[in-house]
């Protein structure tokens, strides 16, 4: 099987995942608090990570060659905090799981567009004529989710 064939499986089964957890958080939150919530996902996950990682360590060692990661790599982590913590207050509120996984979108589009015109974390491009066009219908399906709320 081509590895091109598991991209749209695979992009569904993430985006499935990612309202689960912002379901689950959410329930967690409205019991405890949100920042509690955060902690907790964030705990979990960093465990579940570090089994891996170990599990896949031992079979199978870096090469030599391998170089460690720049330092601003490990800043990923701190906008995943906040939009675990965020995303549990909103999904709480009447914007509701629909509206909050809208407006994670819209603003991970406007942030991929910026990042690819001034050429930040990717390689600099112009945007195209196709990009305005996606970018509109996702945020026009955005904002029918919101405004819908």
């Amino acid at each position: 099987m081509d590895a091109k064939q598991l991209d749209s499986p695979l992009a569904l089964a993430a985006g499935a995942m990612l309202a689960w957890m912002i379901h689950c958080n959410s329930l967690l939150a409205a019991q405890s608090g949100p920042l509690q919530a955060s902690w907790l996902a964030h705990g979990l996950g960093a465990l579940t990570a570090l089994a891996l990682w170990r599990a896949t360590t031992r079979s199978n060692p870096a090469p030599a060659s391998c170089r460690p990661p720049p330092r601003w790599a490990y800043l990923g982590g701190l906008p995943g905090a906040l939009t675990v913590a965020l995303s549990a207050v909103a999904v709480n509120s009447p914007l509701a799981l629909a509206g909050t996984l809208a407006l994670a979108i819209a603003g991970q589009l406007l942030f991929s567009l910026l990042c690819e015109r001034c050429g930040f974390l990717v390689a600099r491009r112009a945007l195209t004529r196709h990009d305005a066009h996606a970018a509109l219908l996702v945020l026009s399906g955005c904002a029918v989710l919101i405004s819908a709320i």
